[in-house]
Protein backbone atom coordinates (compact mmCIF):
# COMPACT_ATOMS: atom_id res chain seq x y z
CA UNK A 1 0.00 0.00 0.00
CA UNK A 2 1.82 3.24 -0.87
CA UNK A 3 1.93 6.27 1.38
CA UNK A 4 -0.27 9.11 0.52
CA UNK A 5 1.49 12.20 -0.69
CA UNK A 6 3.06 15.06 1.41
CA UNK A 7 0.98 18.26 1.30
CA UNK A 8 3.83 20.84 0.23
CA UNK A 9 4.10 23.76 2.39
CA UNK A 10 3.57 25.93 -0.10
CA UNK A 11 5.76 29.25 -1.51
CA UNK A 12 8.41 30.88 0.24
CA UNK A 13 5.50 34.18 0.41
CA UNK A 14 2.55 31.87 0.96
CA UNK A 15 4.68 30.57 4.22
CA UNK A 16 6.03 34.20 5.67
CA UNK A 17 1.83 34.98 5.12
CA UNK A 18 0.58 31.92 7.43
CA UNK A 19 3.75 32.70 10.02
CA UNK A 20 2.79 35.94 10.26
CA UNK A 21 -1.11 35.21 10.92
CA UNK A 22 0.20 32.64 13.58
CA UNK A 23 2.23 35.32 15.38
CA UNK A 24 -0.38 37.86 15.33
CA UNK A 25 -2.61 35.33 16.75
CA UNK A 26 -0.01 34.54 19.30
CA UNK A 27 1.06 37.57 20.66
CA UNK A 28 -2.76 38.44 20.73
CA UNK A 29 -3.01 35.40 22.76
CA UNK A 30 0.24 36.07 25.83
CA UNK A 31 -2.05 37.85 28.07
CA UNK A 32 -4.30 34.88 28.16
CA UNK A 33 -3.72 31.30 26.87
CA UNK A 34 -5.64 29.91 23.60
CA UNK A 35 -6.62 27.03 22.20
CA UNK A 36 -7.29 26.46 18.51
CA UNK A 37 -9.41 23.06 18.25
CA UNK A 38 -10.17 21.73 14.51
CA UNK A 39 -13.16 19.29 14.53
CA UNK A 40 -13.47 17.83 11.09
CA UNK A 41 -15.25 14.61 9.50
CA UNK A 42 -16.54 13.50 6.34
CA UNK A 43 -20.47 14.33 5.68
CA UNK A 44 -22.89 12.58 7.95
CA UNK A 45 -19.88 12.19 10.89
CA UNK A 46 -21.71 14.08 13.24
CA UNK A 47 -19.73 17.28 13.37
CA UNK A 48 -22.55 20.54 13.80
CA UNK A 49 -23.99 18.12 16.64
CA UNK A 50 -20.96 17.19 18.27
CA UNK A 51 -20.27 21.25 18.89
CA UNK A 52 -23.82 22.13 19.56
CA UNK A 53 -23.15 19.30 22.39
CA UNK A 54 -19.86 20.17 23.59
CA UNK A 55 -20.99 23.82 23.67
CA UNK A 56 -23.71 23.07 25.23
CA UNK A 57 -22.14 21.23 28.14
CA UNK A 58 -19.56 23.73 28.90
CA UNK A 59 -21.80 26.96 29.08
CA UNK A 60 -25.13 25.35 30.85
CA UNK A 61 -23.05 22.75 32.89
CA UNK A 62 -24.36 19.77 31.77
CA UNK A 63 -23.07 15.65 33.17
CA UNK A 64 -19.38 15.60 31.92
CA UNK A 65 -18.06 12.89 35.45
CA UNK A 66 -14.84 12.09 33.19
CA UNK A 67 -13.88 15.66 32.85
CA UNK A 68 -11.86 16.51 35.46
CA UNK A 69 -12.47 20.10 35.56
CA UNK A 70 -16.00 19.50 36.07
CA UNK A 71 -15.83 16.68 38.15
CA UNK A 72 -14.23 18.23 40.41
CA UNK A 73 -16.09 21.83 40.61
CA UNK A 74 -12.99 23.77 39.56
CA UNK A 75 -15.23 25.17 36.36
CA UNK A 76 -16.30 28.82 37.51
CA UNK A 77 -17.85 29.81 34.18
CA UNK A 78 -17.81 29.42 30.58
CA UNK A 79 -19.17 31.90 28.40
CA UNK A 80 -19.35 32.14 24.42
CA UNK A 81 -17.16 35.51 23.80
CA UNK A 82 -16.68 37.31 19.67
CA UNK A 83 -14.13 35.78 17.41
CA UNK A 84 -10.87 37.28 16.81
CA UNK A 85 -11.26 36.25 12.80
CA UNK A 86 -14.43 38.96 11.68
CA UNK A 87 -13.69 37.11 8.18
CA UNK A 88 -14.68 33.62 9.49
CA UNK A 89 -18.94 32.89 9.61
CA UNK A 90 -19.77 32.08 13.40
CA UNK A 91 -21.16 28.92 13.68
CA UNK A 92 -24.56 28.78 14.57
CA UNK A 93 -24.78 27.47 17.79
CA UNK A 94 -27.67 28.97 19.29
CA UNK A 95 -30.08 28.20 15.68
CA UNK A 96 -28.37 24.62 16.28
CA UNK A 97 -29.89 24.11 20.03
CA UNK A 98 -33.33 25.80 19.21
CA UNK A 99 -33.58 22.95 16.51
CA UNK A 100 -32.49 20.36 18.94
CA UNK A 101 -34.56 20.82 21.71
CA UNK A 102 -37.74 22.90 20.18
CA UNK A 103 -41.41 21.10 20.56
CA UNK A 104 -40.64 19.56 17.23
CA UNK A 105 -37.03 18.60 17.75
CA UNK A 106 -34.49 18.08 14.47
CA UNK A 107 -31.49 17.49 13.75
CA UNK A 108 -29.65 20.57 12.70
CA UNK A 109 -28.43 20.75 8.97
CA UNK A 110 -25.11 19.16 8.17
CA UNK A 111 -21.54 21.27 7.79
CA UNK A 112 -21.19 23.28 4.70
CA UNK A 113 -18.97 25.80 5.33
CA UNK A 114 -15.83 26.78 7.21
CA UNK A 115 -17.56 28.70 10.92
CA UNK A 116 -15.62 29.34 13.78
CA UNK A 117 -17.11 29.45 18.29
CA UNK A 118 -14.99 31.14 20.52
CA UNK A 119 -15.32 30.54 24.10
CA UNK A 120 -13.85 31.54 27.55
CA UNK A 121 -13.60 28.87 30.58
CA UNK A 122 -12.80 30.58 33.40
CA UNK A 123 -11.34 27.49 36.44
CA UNK A 124 -9.57 27.17 39.45
CA UNK A 125 -6.26 25.62 38.55
CA UNK A 126 -4.83 22.90 41.09
CA UNK A 127 -1.54 24.24 40.24
CA UNK A 128 0.01 27.18 41.60
CA UNK A 129 2.99 29.47 41.70
CA UNK A 130 4.33 31.90 44.09
CA UNK A 131 2.34 31.09 47.05
CA UNK A 132 -0.84 31.01 45.25
CA UNK A 133 -0.81 34.33 44.12
CA UNK A 134 -1.12 33.36 40.30
CA UNK A 135 -2.01 30.44 38.11
CA UNK A 136 0.35 29.12 35.56
CA UNK A 137 -1.13 30.54 32.66
CA UNK A 138 -3.94 33.17 32.07
CA UNK A 139 -4.57 34.31 35.06
CA UNK A 140 -7.43 36.96 36.04
CA UNK A 141 -7.51 37.73 39.61
CA UNK A 142 -9.26 36.08 42.55
CA UNK A 143 -7.45 33.04 42.06
CA UNK A 144 -8.77 31.60 39.09
CA UNK A 145 -7.45 31.34 35.40
CA UNK A 146 -8.98 31.35 32.40
CA UNK A 147 -8.47 29.80 28.94
CA UNK A 148 -9.80 30.99 25.39
CA UNK A 149 -10.93 28.09 22.84
CA UNK A 150 -11.55 28.74 19.16
CA UNK A 151 -13.20 25.99 17.90
CA UNK A 152 -13.23 25.34 14.28
CA UNK A 153 -15.96 23.85 12.07
CA UNK A 154 -14.74 22.88 8.75
CA UNK A 155 -16.33 19.99 6.25
CA UNK A 156 -13.83 16.78 5.59
CA UNK A 157 -14.74 16.63 2.35
CA UNK A 158 -12.31 19.90 1.99
CA UNK A 159 -9.62 18.08 3.36
CA UNK A 160 -9.85 15.71 0.63
CA UNK A 161 -8.37 18.33 -1.83
CA UNK A 162 -5.11 18.46 0.29
CA UNK A 163 -3.49 15.41 -1.36
CA UNK A 164 -3.85 17.49 -4.90
CA UNK A 165 -1.52 19.76 -4.12
CA UNK A 166 1.16 17.42 -4.65
CA UNK A 167 -0.39 16.23 -7.77
CA UNK A 168 -0.62 17.41 -11.46
CA UNK A 169 -3.72 17.23 -13.53
CA UNK A 170 -2.12 14.15 -15.26
CA UNK A 171 -1.81 12.33 -12.13
CA UNK A 172 -5.13 13.48 -10.85
CA UNK A 173 -6.74 12.27 -13.97
CA UNK A 174 -5.21 9.03 -14.76
CA UNK A 175 -5.75 8.35 -10.92
CA UNK A 176 -9.25 9.23 -10.76
CA UNK A 177 -10.29 7.65 -14.36
CA UNK A 178 -8.91 4.17 -12.99
CA UNK A 179 -10.67 4.17 -9.62
CA UNK A 180 -13.97 5.13 -11.68
CA UNK A 181 -14.03 2.21 -13.76
CA UNK A 182 -14.35 -0.30 -10.55
CA UNK A 183 -16.27 -1.39 -7.75
CA UNK A 184 -19.03 0.99 -6.57
CA UNK A 185 -18.07 3.52 -8.50
CA UNK A 186 -18.24 1.86 -11.64
CA UNK A 187 -22.18 2.27 -12.14
CA UNK A 188 -22.19 6.25 -11.40
CA UNK A 189 -19.12 6.82 -13.64
CA UNK A 190 -20.66 5.02 -16.40
CA UNK A 191 -22.25 8.10 -18.21
CA UNK A 192 -19.39 10.50 -17.58
CA UNK A 193 -16.84 7.57 -18.48
CA UNK A 194 -18.67 7.09 -21.57
CA UNK A 195 -18.53 10.80 -22.96
CA UNK A 196 -15.20 10.95 -22.60
CA UNK A 197 -14.77 8.56 -25.20
CA UNK A 198 -16.11 10.89 -27.70
CA UNK A 199 -13.44 14.13 -26.74
CA UNK A 200 -10.28 14.34 -27.83
CA UNK A 201 -8.38 16.50 -25.30
CA UNK A 202 -6.47 18.09 -28.01
CA UNK A 203 -9.30 19.81 -29.92
CA UNK A 204 -10.70 23.33 -29.23
CA UNK A 205 -12.60 23.81 -25.91
CA UNK A 206 -16.47 24.38 -25.99
CA UNK A 207 -17.95 25.95 -22.68
CA UNK A 208 -20.86 24.11 -23.17
CA UNK A 209 -19.35 21.24 -23.42
CA UNK A 210 -16.82 22.02 -20.13
CA UNK A 211 -20.06 22.35 -18.13
CA UNK A 212 -21.72 19.13 -19.21
CA UNK A 213 -18.58 17.05 -18.40
CA UNK A 214 -18.18 19.09 -14.54
CA UNK A 215 -21.67 18.77 -14.10
CA UNK A 216 -21.53 14.82 -14.92
CA UNK A 217 -18.57 14.77 -13.02
CA UNK A 218 -20.00 16.21 -9.78
CA UNK A 219 -23.15 14.30 -10.38
CA UNK A 220 -20.99 10.61 -10.12
CA UNK A 221 -19.28 12.03 -7.15
CA UNK A 222 -22.33 12.59 -5.18
CA UNK A 223 -23.88 9.47 -6.26
CA UNK A 224 -21.12 7.68 -4.92
CA UNK A 225 -21.41 9.52 -1.51
CA UNK A 226 -25.24 8.34 -1.81
CA UNK A 227 -26.64 5.95 1.14
CA UNK A 228 -26.06 2.44 -0.14
CA UNK A 229 -22.72 3.27 -1.98
CA UNK A 230 -21.21 5.36 1.15
CA UNK A 231 -18.09 5.90 -0.64
CA UNK A 232 -15.14 8.18 0.68
CA UNK A 233 -12.48 8.91 -1.07
CA UNK A 234 -13.67 11.48 -3.76
CA UNK A 235 -11.67 14.12 -5.01
CA UNK A 236 -12.01 16.80 -5.54
CA UNK A 237 -14.01 17.62 -2.06
CA UNK A 238 -15.41 20.70 -3.20
CA UNK A 239 -17.64 19.10 -6.04
CA UNK A 240 -19.32 17.54 -3.34
CA UNK A 241 -19.69 20.11 -0.07
CA UNK A 242 -18.86 23.74 -2.33
CA UNK A 243 -19.64 26.27 0.36
CA UNK A 244 -20.34 29.57 -1.02
CA UNK A 245 -18.40 28.69 -4.32
CA UNK A 246 -21.54 26.75 -5.30
CA UNK A 247 -21.63 27.16 -9.14
CA UNK A 248 -18.69 29.25 -9.60
CA UNK A 249 -15.75 29.03 -12.87
CA UNK A 250 -13.45 27.30 -10.51
CA UNK A 251 -15.35 24.47 -9.98
CA UNK A 252 -16.37 23.91 -13.53
CA UNK A 253 -13.08 21.31 -14.77
CA UNK A 254 -13.16 17.39 -15.03
CA UNK A 255 -10.25 15.12 -15.12
CA UNK A 256 -9.85 13.60 -19.02
CA UNK A 257 -8.46 10.19 -20.66
CA UNK A 258 -4.75 11.89 -21.78
CA UNK A 259 -1.57 10.67 -23.70
CA UNK A 260 0.69 8.86 -21.62
CA UNK A 261 3.10 11.63 -22.96
CA UNK A 262 3.49 15.23 -24.09
CA UNK A 263 2.03 18.52 -22.79
CA UNK A 264 -1.21 20.31 -23.35
CA UNK A 265 -1.42 21.68 -26.96
CA UNK A 266 -1.89 26.11 -26.53
CA UNK A 267 -5.07 26.60 -26.54
CA UNK A 268 -6.85 23.01 -26.47
CA UNK A 269 -9.60 21.73 -23.86
CA UNK A 270 -6.28 19.77 -21.93
CA UNK A 271 -4.37 22.88 -21.25
CA UNK A 272 -8.24 24.89 -20.36
CA UNK A 273 -8.79 21.47 -18.19
CA UNK A 274 -5.10 21.63 -16.88
CA UNK A 275 -5.48 25.54 -16.08
CA UNK A 276 -8.72 25.55 -14.13
CA UNK A 277 -7.37 22.35 -12.09
CA UNK A 278 -3.99 24.48 -10.89
CA UNK A 279 -6.42 27.70 -10.11
CA UNK A 280 -8.47 25.70 -8.19
CA UNK A 281 -5.28 24.24 -6.06
CA UNK A 282 -4.16 27.68 -5.86
CA UNK A 283 -6.95 29.57 -5.46
CA UNK A 284 -9.49 27.57 -3.34
CA UNK A 285 -7.09 24.64 -1.89
CA UNK A 286 -4.21 26.13 -0.48
CA UNK A 287 -5.38 29.22 0.96
CA UNK A 288 -7.72 27.00 3.27
CA UNK A 289 -4.58 25.13 4.17
CA UNK A 290 -2.71 28.87 4.60
CA UNK A 291 -5.26 30.08 6.26
CA UNK A 292 -6.88 27.97 8.43
CA UNK A 293 -5.82 24.47 8.28
CA UNK A 294 -2.26 24.80 9.40
CA UNK A 295 -3.12 26.79 12.37
CA UNK A 296 -4.91 24.33 14.15
CA UNK A 297 -3.96 22.97 17.26
CA UNK A 298 -5.10 20.34 18.32
CA UNK A 299 -7.61 18.21 16.09
CA UNK A 300 -10.82 15.62 16.79
CA UNK A 301 -11.68 13.92 13.70
CA UNK A 302 -15.34 12.24 13.47
CA UNK A 303 -15.58 9.45 11.35
CA UNK A 304 -18.91 7.44 10.67
CA UNK A 305 -17.88 3.88 11.16
CA UNK A 306 -21.85 3.00 11.28
CA UNK A 307 -22.44 3.97 7.98
CA UNK A 308 -19.69 2.47 6.52
CA UNK A 309 -20.16 -0.59 7.64
CA UNK A 310 -23.92 -0.97 6.30
CA UNK A 311 -21.95 -0.29 2.59
CA UNK A 312 -19.84 -3.23 3.15
CA UNK A 313 -16.09 -3.88 2.69
CA UNK A 314 -15.52 -1.29 -0.04
CA UNK A 315 -16.82 1.43 1.99
CA UNK A 316 -14.99 0.62 4.62
CA UNK A 317 -11.60 -0.04 2.58
CA UNK A 318 -12.89 4.02 1.37
CA UNK A 319 -13.32 5.47 3.99
CA UNK A 320 -9.63 3.82 5.53
CA UNK A 321 -8.11 5.32 2.42
CA UNK A 322 -9.58 8.75 2.70
CA UNK A 323 -8.70 9.20 6.00
CA UNK A 324 -5.05 8.20 5.58
CA UNK A 325 -5.12 10.72 2.80
CA UNK A 326 -6.53 13.27 4.57
CA UNK A 327 -4.71 13.15 8.28
CA UNK A 328 -1.14 13.27 5.59
CA UNK A 329 -1.90 16.55 5.60
CA UNK A 330 -1.90 17.21 9.15
CA UNK A 331 1.10 19.15 10.82
CA UNK A 332 1.89 16.80 13.71
CA UNK A 333 4.53 17.03 16.57
CA UNK A 334 5.64 18.53 19.34
CA UNK A 335 5.49 22.42 19.54
CA UNK A 336 8.70 24.59 20.36
CA UNK A 337 8.75 28.19 20.87
CA UNK A 338 9.44 28.98 17.26
CA UNK A 339 6.99 26.34 15.90
CA UNK A 340 4.31 28.07 18.09
CA UNK A 341 4.98 31.16 16.33
CA UNK A 342 5.22 30.67 12.93
CA UNK A 343 3.90 27.55 12.05
CA UNK A 344 2.08 25.34 14.81
CA UNK A 345 1.52 21.59 14.77
CA UNK A 346 -0.95 20.05 16.34
CA UNK A 347 -0.48 17.96 19.13
CA UNK A 348 -3.15 16.21 20.05
CA UNK A 349 -5.96 14.23 17.95
CA UNK A 350 -8.75 12.55 18.63
CA UNK A 351 -10.08 9.99 16.86
CA UNK A 352 -13.69 9.83 17.37
CA UNK A 353 -16.58 7.41 15.56
CA UNK A 354 -20.18 9.09 16.33
CA UNK A 355 -23.42 7.56 17.00
CA UNK A 356 -22.22 5.17 19.63
CA UNK A 357 -26.23 5.50 20.50
CA UNK A 358 -27.07 3.82 18.06
CA UNK A 359 -25.57 0.44 19.36
CA UNK A 360 -25.99 -1.18 22.79
CA UNK A 361 -22.95 -0.29 24.85
CA UNK A 362 -21.88 -4.01 25.01
CA UNK A 363 -21.04 -3.48 21.56
CA UNK A 364 -18.98 -0.17 22.48
CA UNK A 365 -15.29 -1.38 22.68
CA UNK A 366 -15.80 -3.41 19.62
CA UNK A 367 -16.70 -0.64 17.97
CA UNK A 368 -13.61 1.40 19.09
CA UNK A 369 -11.71 -1.21 18.16
CA UNK A 370 -13.16 -1.08 14.48
CA UNK A 371 -12.38 2.54 14.23
CA UNK A 372 -8.38 2.47 15.23
CA UNK A 373 -7.74 -0.26 12.02
CA UNK A 374 -9.42 2.15 9.82
CA UNK A 375 -7.09 4.49 11.99
CA UNK A 376 -4.08 2.89 12.30
CA UNK A 377 -1.71 4.14 9.77
CA UNK A 378 -2.64 8.01 10.53
CA UNK A 379 -2.23 6.82 14.18
CA UNK A 380 0.84 5.33 13.52
CA UNK A 381 2.27 8.34 11.63
CA UNK A 382 0.94 10.88 14.99
CA UNK A 383 2.56 8.83 17.57
CA UNK A 384 5.78 8.64 15.41
CA UNK A 385 5.84 12.30 15.45
CA UNK A 386 5.34 12.28 19.36
CA UNK A 387 1.86 13.46 19.15
CA UNK A 388 -0.77 12.35 21.17
CA UNK A 389 -3.66 9.82 20.36
CA UNK A 390 -6.74 8.12 21.17
CA UNK A 391 -9.63 6.56 19.52
CA UNK A 392 -12.81 6.72 20.95
CA UNK A 393 -16.60 6.08 20.69
CA UNK A 394 -19.08 8.69 21.25
CA UNK A 395 -22.32 10.85 20.69
CA UNK A 396 -22.43 14.45 21.56
CA UNK A 397 -26.45 14.35 22.22
CA UNK A 398 -27.87 10.75 23.03
CA UNK A 399 -31.46 9.79 21.24
CA UNK A 400 -32.10 6.41 22.35
CA UNK A 401 -32.11 5.03 25.87
CA UNK A 402 -30.85 1.17 26.59
CA UNK A 403 -33.62 -1.83 26.64
CA UNK A 404 -34.11 -5.13 26.91
CA UNK A 405 -36.75 -7.08 24.44
CA UNK A 406 -37.74 -11.02 23.92
CA UNK A 407 -37.73 -12.18 20.83
CA UNK A 408 -38.37 -15.75 20.26
CA UNK A 409 -37.52 -16.35 23.63
CA UNK A 410 -34.36 -14.87 23.38
CA UNK A 411 -33.69 -11.49 25.74
CA UNK A 412 -31.81 -9.24 23.33
CA UNK A 413 -30.07 -5.64 24.17
CA UNK A 414 -32.13 -2.89 22.63
CA UNK A 415 -31.64 0.52 21.80
CA UNK A 416 -34.87 2.52 21.94
CA UNK A 417 -35.79 5.97 20.50
CA UNK A 418 -38.27 7.76 18.83
CA UNK A 419 -38.04 7.15 15.06
CA UNK A 420 -37.70 10.10 12.51
CA UNK A 421 -41.14 10.57 10.72
CA UNK A 422 -40.94 8.50 7.74
CA UNK A 423 -38.18 6.13 8.84
CA UNK A 424 -38.99 2.54 7.70
CA UNK A 425 -37.90 -0.69 8.88
CA UNK A 426 -39.32 -4.26 8.24
CA UNK A 427 -42.58 -2.32 6.33
CA UNK A 428 -43.50 -0.39 9.16
CA UNK A 429 -43.73 3.38 9.02
CA UNK A 430 -42.74 5.66 11.87
CA UNK A 431 -45.11 8.30 12.33
CA UNK A 432 -41.99 10.68 14.74
CA UNK A 433 -43.83 10.44 17.67
CA UNK A 434 -44.00 6.80 19.17
CA UNK A 435 -40.74 5.50 20.28
CA UNK A 436 -39.63 2.27 19.41
CA UNK A 437 -37.18 -0.78 19.86
CA UNK A 438 -34.36 -1.89 18.12
CA UNK A 439 -31.92 -4.69 17.91
CA UNK A 440 -29.43 -3.30 15.71
CA UNK A 441 -27.07 -6.68 15.92
CA UNK A 442 -24.01 -7.44 17.23
CA UNK A 443 -20.04 -6.01 16.22
CA UNK A 444 -17.69 -9.19 16.03
CA UNK A 445 -15.25 -9.88 18.72
CA UNK A 446 -12.43 -10.11 16.53
CA UNK A 447 -12.59 -6.55 14.57
CA UNK A 448 -10.39 -7.16 11.58
CA UNK A 449 -13.24 -9.31 10.31
CA UNK A 450 -15.69 -6.62 9.69
CA UNK A 451 -13.00 -5.29 6.43
CA UNK A 452 -13.94 -9.13 4.62
CA UNK A 453 -17.21 -9.43 5.59
CA UNK A 454 -19.07 -6.61 7.59
CA UNK A 455 -21.49 -8.01 9.75
CA UNK A 456 -25.62 -7.09 9.13
CA UNK A 457 -26.70 -4.04 11.30
CA UNK A 458 -29.76 -2.63 11.35
CA UNK A 459 -30.51 1.13 12.25
CA UNK A 460 -33.57 3.84 12.34
CA UNK A 461 -32.81 7.53 12.33
CA UNK A 462 -33.98 8.67 15.95
CA UNK A 463 -35.13 12.29 16.74
CA UNK A 464 -33.30 14.20 19.26
CA UNK A 465 -33.90 13.44 22.92
CA UNK A 466 -36.13 15.31 24.89
CA UNK A 467 -33.86 17.24 27.59
CA UNK A 468 -33.97 15.59 31.26
CA UNK A 469 -35.81 17.30 33.66
CA UNK A 470 -33.67 18.66 36.31
CA UNK A 471 -30.46 18.31 33.91
CA UNK A 472 -28.75 21.15 32.75
CA UNK A 473 -27.22 19.97 29.80
CA UNK A 474 -28.64 16.79 27.24
CA UNK A 475 -27.75 13.57 27.60
CA UNK A 476 -24.49 12.01 25.64
CA UNK A 477 -21.80 9.02 25.44
CA UNK A 478 -18.25 9.56 26.47
CA UNK A 479 -18.39 13.67 25.33
CA UNK A 480 -16.63 14.06 28.67
CA UNK A 481 -13.83 11.89 27.72
CA UNK A 482 -12.97 13.75 24.93
CA UNK A 483 -13.44 16.82 26.66
CA UNK A 484 -10.91 15.57 28.80
CA UNK A 485 -8.17 13.99 25.97
CA UNK A 486 -9.26 17.64 24.51
CA UNK A 487 -8.27 20.39 26.64
CA UNK A 488 -7.98 18.43 30.09
CA UNK A 489 -4.21 18.92 30.63
CA UNK A 490 -4.70 22.94 30.16
CA UNK A 491 -7.21 23.41 32.64
CA UNK A 492 -5.61 21.33 35.33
Amino acid sequence: MTSPPTVPQGTLWQQIRAGTANLGAYLGAMGQPNLRLGVTGLSRAGKTVFITGLVHALVAGGRLPAFALMAEGRLAGARIVEHPDDSLPRFAYEDHLAMLTAPDRAWPDSTRQISALSLELDYQSRRRYLGGLIGPAGWIGGGLSRLGLDIVDYPGEWLLDLPLLAKSYREFSAETLVRAAIGRRAAPFAGFLAALTEIAPETPPSEPEIRRLAEGFAAALRACRAEGRDLSALAPGRFLMPGDLEGAPALTFAPLRLPEAGSAPPGSLWALMERRYEAYKARIVRPFFTDHFSRIDRQIVLVDVLGALNGGAEALADLESALADILAAFRVGANSLLSSLFAPRIDRILFAVTKADHLHHRNHDRLEAILRLIVRRAQHRARGAGVASESLALAAIRATREVTARENGAMLPCVAGIPIAGETLDGLLFDGRREAALFPGDLPERAETVFANPPPLRFLRFRPPLPPEGEPGLPHIRLDRALEFLIGDLVA
